[in-house]
């Protein structure tokens, strides 16, 4: 719950509030779940909703201190830096970082419908039930989102070789 809420707000301490929140509204709401979605996606379109009202309600922070940015980033990062040279390492962070970078580019529809595939892994009809949109919608949202995604890591290569 708290890689998909961080994925999509992009800030740690957001992530883990908005996580939280997820939490307490599904165990507040709890007496009024009917079973007509699963558990697992009732509470996952929860956590979308909310992460979704959140972005709208707040400015992006503009900047990230780089303390906290590597910080964050080293903990994603530890145990694959045990299991690898330091140059495969920084490979690894450098196309973390242009994902993400192209991720957060991406109109936002678009953005939680590839991060809930591709991500999360979740299927069709589960990301279709959180989106609260038909099968089509998130299939044609998947495409779309991988082309404009594929688009925007084909410009950044090229900008990158020619510099």
């Amino acid at each position: 719950m708290f890689n998909t809420c961080y994925r999509m707000c992009h800030h740690h301490a957001d992530a883990a509030d908005l996580t939280q929140a997820t939490f307490l509204r599904a165990l507040e709401a709890l007496p009024t779940f009917e079973n007509r979605a699963r558990f697992f996606t009732w509470l996952f379109r929860i956590a979308v909703n909310l992460t979704l009202s959140q972005r709208r309600q707040h400015v992006r922070r503009a900047s990230v201190s780089l303390d906290q940015s590597a910080q964050e980033e080293g903990r994603g990062l530890a145990v694959v830096a045990h299991e690898q040279d330091a140059a495969s390492t920084a490979e690894q962070r450098e196309l973390h970082e242009r994902v993400g970078r192209a991720l957060a580019q991406l109109d936002e529809e678009f953005r939680v419908a590839v991060i809930l595939k591709d991500i999360e892994d979740l299927d069709y009809a589960t990301i279709a039930e959180i989106l609260a949109v038909p099968i089509g919608t998130v299939k044609s949202r998947i495409h779309r989102g991988r082309q404009a995604l594929r688009e925007l890591l084909r410009d950044e290569r090229t900008s990158v070789a020619r510099s």
